[in-house]
């Protein structure tokens, strides 16, 4: 079992930067697929980004492409979703999700893909 650990959410002007963390632990983090995922108040949860565990692939969402990174470091177990140019709409909470593939090439676009979450950080953005 995998357990994940979010941090680096925060409030932010708009135009700034935030660095959020995904910390996992419990079993051989390599082999993980990974996303982020955001749920805005009354909106339904998204996705925003994904790696297949290789880090050699990724997906960013239309809305965050451009101003949003997703990094991995197998070695620290952690993933990294680095967030610049923030807009008000970006105001959410963020989870990481993380789900066993064979492939080290894979990512996952759809929630139910996912078998393991996080406990989600706010982040909020303000005008």
């Amino acid at each position: 079992q995998v357990q994940l650990v979010e941090s680096g959410g925060g409030l932010v002007q708009a135009g700034g930067s935030l660095n959020l963390s995904c910390a996992a632990s419990g079993r051989t983090f390599s082999s993980y697929a990974m996303g982020w995922f955001r749920q805005a108040p009354g909106k339904e949860r998204e996705l925003v980004v994904a790696i297949a565990w290789s880090g050699g692939r990724t997906y960013h969402a239309d809305s965050v492409k451009g101003r949003f990174t997703i990094s991995r470091d197998n070695a620290k177990n952690t993933v990294y979703l680095q967030m610049n140019s923030l807009k008000p709409e970006d105001t959410a909470v963020y989870y990481c999700a993380v789900r066993r593939s064979p492939y080290s090439d894979e990512y996952y676009l759809r929630e139910e893909e996912y078998t393991n979450w996080g406990q989600g950080t706010q982040v909020t953005v303000s005008s």
